[in-house]
């Protein structure tokens, strides 16, 4: 025996060396799992489970390793790790490579050996699960514990069913019935019912067992054909039930040691048609006993007292027992070993048939003792339908007790199944198979198995007697039947109707009225040698007169039958009674068919008497065998090679079929995998589905997150313009204030004017710069990305104010000397007339400065309307080309930039050229200065009058200035507003009325006197060219 350690390994072989077939009490190898470490400790198996085609075995420790053992590859896999001990294993579903296996905390879970993963996980026992059953199909499976029994699809891998019971009762076991749709579930009150599996409908109950053979079942097991039930307990008593009947048919008692039995399942074998004859039965004391269950015999057992059995499971094909040893170790067995064993020449024995009287109970009529010899069954009694068989072990035997009972004749249509289906004969048709080696003829003839039936039946444990008294019997006792092969001996059959017609003509007439011919009322006597027709004894008794007389005795033996059966022949006109006279038994003395025999072989005449046509007995040559070639061999030769072509055909018929059923398979898979791709599809349209409806609600509440920061904007908003509205109301109030201060100022100023010019053009320049610095703070609140430059600007714009005041002040200090230089009168007048010349002038600069400036202003303003209009419909189109945008803003930041530098560059210049203007200006008021000097003189008269009008004239360049602030668009902002827009949309009191009617007749009278100061000056002086100035901000 080999043992192998699995050890860390996952995954490697079983054995090292193949076993043989004569290990050591069937063990092919013993498994072990150790685990090494500080303590080393063995890792105990708990279950065992084979698959559909018996060749791979499911096996899961206490620790919760799963793995799979291929017996014909030789290998082992851990396909997975639980953590927790399995209860119970099963691998025999519709998919292959998954298998179910019941934990510890009462869940079932469906694992896949070749990806290792987990394909699902079934919960609903409050108990722990004791067995898996799974429907024929593998597409069902009840799992049982022991208060409920739950029926799961395993498509779908959803409960479909529960059974609940009583806590008081208990369930023992449910488990679906093989070839039927029948679910068997076992109580522990001994209740057995039978469900439709469709319809779950209760199809019927088993009834209480009888008296005196009560026991608590514990343990059931069932045919692979589903026709037998046993049940067993704690008791050596096992009850076998008829499923079709219902009924209790036989008991069988164990051997006194075994007290209880743990567990039982029926060994198939190949030969048996589902209708399984041996049962394994482990009992208490850890052994686990197979016997038959229809003779009662003990064919061989396994494990120990030393090497004691925990659980066993064995192979559908009936080639292994896997076998949970209590070590925790596991052992595979062969149970062609386990067999050869068993089917050893068992001790000589002998039956005893007890008296019917002595059974009284109808428990003692069923019940059958387990012996560990051969059992024989007594020929039929008209009694009673059920014998009591009491089976001892005897000292004595004799050679008729070892016949091998079968239920009825050979038929060779199965032979050729058995030899096409498994290359070989079994044990007790090898007589057969050396009939057809020693000559071709016996191999195609039909009525050589029912020849060699009873010499099978006589000789079963000496294969080489009985063939060899076959052989004997054929070449003495059947000379000349194979001379017209196929067809019946013609010859033979003829001498019979010749002897049959010499010694009664008026039966064979009858039979010949009827066309009943010899191969209907001869034949079949000898081709069955009378096995059909006699019985046991009485075939005994005529071959012991045939094989002590000559060959042609058999023959007047046959023609003895026919007479002595003379009368219910001659009642017969039927066919069919004719030929069922002949297969069956009759009631007929065979003493006087053995003297009638006797009788005709006196009695017959010699030309037609057999004994001259057959020779005489002749025993086997010793050394080696005749040969027998007395057939048509091309007849032979000739059947070989059309059943040779058969079974080609049939072979390829197989192929053929097997391809069939190999398309048939992969289109069921493909089936199946595009059912699983559908559902996979529909899977994901329900999850795109649900994630469609999710992406809804979150754009729902995103929209109402948007609206909501909607209303929070527009709130602000609303709050912005209100306070923006305040801003203005308030700007409003104080520019009103501004112009309430700005008229009484311009009172003053009128009043006040001759003597504090200089003092106005001061307040002027603080009320422009005031001004300026408003709408500065304005465009800061509104335009925060141009407030640096503005201020920029600002200061180069006060800069510039007070360049140009300094300027005026050294203009004014150079009319100053020279009106000191001059001290006559006229030199006041001519004073006076420069001052006023220069500071129009001045004015005139400065509102062409302001406007140039302003005009800058909107332009720029305008622009960057634009500007803004632009980049919030870029933003609105497309907010992809945000990355474009800025790349383009900063193009036009550096071109802009580029536009200062130049700008910057062109003031510079024009900065030089006005100061190169303000030098010229200087040289021409020093060389027009003695011309202005008579111009004083003759506008000496007009001096009052001139300076109200250079007042009047310079309020309206200030107002005109302001009134170039406004936008001529329809667009206002706090920004251009002014204060002749201003005063437009308020009420002026009566005194800014008058005034505003006193400008505006002061202004007509500076137009009549401008064209009057004209018209002389261009008769006087030609206009003098000045160099071309620029303003930029």
């Amino acid at each position: 025996m080999e043992s192998s350690d699995l050890g860390g390994r996952q995954q490697g072989p079983i054995w090292h060396r193949k076993p043989g077939p004569a290990a050591r009490r069937g063990v092919i190898v013993n498994i072990i799992h150790s685990a090494k470490g500080y303590h080393s400790k063995t890792i105990r198996f708990l279950n065992v489970a084979f698959d559909s085609s018996g060749d791979s075995l499911l096996a899961g420790d206490h620790q919760g390793n799963i793995y799979v053992f291929d017996l014909n590859g030789n290998r082992f896999n851990l396909v997975q790790r639980t953590m927790q001990a399995c209860t119970a294993l099963a691998f025999n579903l519709r998919r292959k490579t998954e298998f179910l296996v019941a934990l510890a905390d009462y869940s079932v879970k469906c694992f896949d050996i070749e990806t290792k993963e987990l394909v699902s996980w079934m919960r609903g026992h409050d108990s722990s699960v004791s067995s898996i059953s799974v429907h024929g199909s593998g597409r069902y499976a009840i799992t049982t514990s022991t208060d409920t029994a739950q029926l799961w699809d395993l498509d779908t891998f959803q409960r479909k069913r529960k059974l609940n019971v009583r806590q008081s009762v208990g369930i023992q076991k449910v488990f679906f019935l093989p070839l039927s749709n029948t679910i068997l579930s076992c109580f522990k009150d001994n209740s057995v019912f039978a469900w439709e599996f469709d319809t779950l409908r209760c199809k019927y109950q088993l009834p209480t067992p009888v008296e005196g053979s009560v026991l608590l079942y514990k343990v059931f097991a069932v045919t692979r054909d589903g026709r037998i039930f046993v049940a067993g307990g704690k008791s050596n008593h096992l009850h076998l039930w008829c499923l079709e009947s219902k009924q209790l048919i036989r008991i069988i008692q164990m051997p006194a040691k075994v007290r209880a039995v743990r567990h039982l399942e029926f060994l198939p074998d190949s030969f048996d048609g589902g209708s399984n004859q041996v049962l394994g039965v482990l009992s208490q004391d850890n052994i686990m006993r197979f016997i038959h269950i229809e003779t009662c015999k003990l064919l061989f057992d396994i494990g120990s007292h030393e090497e004691g059995i925990s659980t066993a499971a064995i192979s559908p094909n009936g080639r292994y027992i896997a076998s949970v040893m209590e070590n925790g170790s596991l052992n595979l067995y062969s149970v062609q070993a386990l067999t050869q064993e068993g089917n050893k020449p068992p001790p000589p024995m002998f039956k005893a048939v007890e008296d019917s009287s002595k059974c009284t109970s109808e428990a003692n009529k069923l019940t059958m003792r387990v012996t560990s010899g051969r059992s024989e069954w007594p020929w039929k009694s008209k009694g009673s339908k059920i014998q009591t068989r009491l089976l001892k072990l005897q000292v004595n035997t004799s050679l008729e007790n070892k016949e091998n009972e079968l239920p009825g004749g050979l038929n060779k249509k199965r032979l050729w199944a058995l030899l096409k289906g498994f290359g070989e004969y079994p044990a007790k048709y090898r007589t057969l198979s050396a009939l057809a080696h020693w000559s071709a003829i016996f191999a195609e003839t039909p009525y050589i198995p029912l020849l060699a039936f009873p010499f099978v039946k006589l000789f079963q444990n000496n294969q080489l007697i009985c063939f060899e008294v076959v052989a004997t019997v054929v070449v003495n006792f059947c000379q000349h039947w194979f001379e017209y092969f196929p067809n019946p001996p013609v010859n033979v059959l003829s001498m019979l109707e010749n002897v049959l017609a010499h010694h009664d003509k008026e039966l064979l007439q009858h039979l010949i009225t009827y066309s009943v011919t010899s191969q209907v009322y001869a034949w079949p006597l000898l081709e069955t040698l009378f096995s059909e027709v006699l019985t046991r004894e009485e075939w005994l008794k005529v071959f012991d007169n045939i094989f002590s007389n000559h060959p042609s005795y058999f023959l007047m033996i046959v023609v003895a039958y026919i007479i002595c059966s003379r009368a219910p022949l001659l009642h017969c006109n039927q066919t069919a009674d004719f030929e069922y006279f002949f297969h069956h038994r009759n009631n007929l003395d065979i003493n006087v068919v053995i003297k009638e025999a006797y009788h005709l072989m006196e009695a017959t005449p010699p030309d037609i008497h057999p004994q001259h046509m057959l020779d005489d007995f002749i025993p086997l040559t010793k050394g080696q065998y005749p040969v027998f070639n007395k057939y048509p061999k091309f007849i032979v030769d000739y059947q070989t090679q059309e059943r040779e072509r058969i079974r080609q055909d049939e072979i390829e018929y197989l192929r053929e079929r097997q391809l069939a059923h190999e398309l048939e398979a992969k289109a069921q898979e493909r089936k199946a995998e595009d059912e699983a791709w559908y559902r996979k599809q529909e899977l994901l349209r329900e999850a795109e589905e649900q994630k469609r409806k999710m992406l809804l609600e979150e754009e729902e509440k995103l929209v109402e997150q948007r609206q909501r920061l909607a209303a929070v904007k527009r709130e602000l908003k609303v709050k912005e313009l209100q306070f923006l509205d305040a801003s203005r109301r308030r700007f409003l109030k104080y520019q009103q204030d501004q112009h309430q201060m700005e008229l009484k100022r311009l009172d003053d100023e009128i009043a006040r004017k001759a003597s504090m010019r200089e003092q106005e053009t001061a307040a002027t320049v603080q009320d422009v710069e005031v001004r300026w610095m408003e709408l500065e703070s304005q465009r800061q609140l509104f335009e925060q990305h141009l407030i640096k430059d503005q201020d920029a600007v600002t200061k180069e714009m006060k800069e510039e104010v007070d360049a140009c005041r300094r300027k005026v002040d050294l203009e004014d200090h150079l009319v100053q000397r020279l009106m000191e230089i001059d001290r006559e009168e006229k030199q006041k007048a001519q004073i006076v007339a420069e001052e006023n010349l220069a500071k129009a002038e001045q004015k005139h600069i400065d509102a062409d400065w302001r406007l140039q400036v302003l005009h800058k202003l909107r332009c720029d303003d305008q622009d960057r309307e634009k500007r803004y209009e632009e980049i919030a419909k870029l933003l609105h189109d497309n907010r992809v080309k945000e990355a474009e945008l800025l790349k383009a803003m900063r193009e036009a930041e550096e071109k802009k930039w580029e536009e200062v530098i130049q700008k910057k560059a062109q003031l510079e210049e024009e900065q030089k050229a006005a100061a190169a203007a303000d030098e010229h200006r200087k040289r021409f008021l020093e060389d027009k200065m003695n011309d202005a000097l008579e111009l004083a003189e003759k506008l000496q008269s007009e001096g009052g009058y001139f300076e109200r009008l250079r007042d009047l004239k310079a309020r309206r360049t200030e107002r005109g200035a302001e009134l170039q602030q406004v936008p001529r668009c329809g667009n206002v902002c706090l920004n251009d507003l002014s204060a002749s827009e201003s005063s437009s949309h308020m009420s002026l009191d009566r005194r800014r009325e008058e005034l505003a009617c006193q400008e505006r007749e002061l202004m007509a009278e500076v137009r009549r006197l401008r064209q009057k100061l004209t018209s002389r000056a261009r008769t006087r002086y030609p206009p003098t060219r000045f160099p071309a100035t620029k303003w930029t901000p």
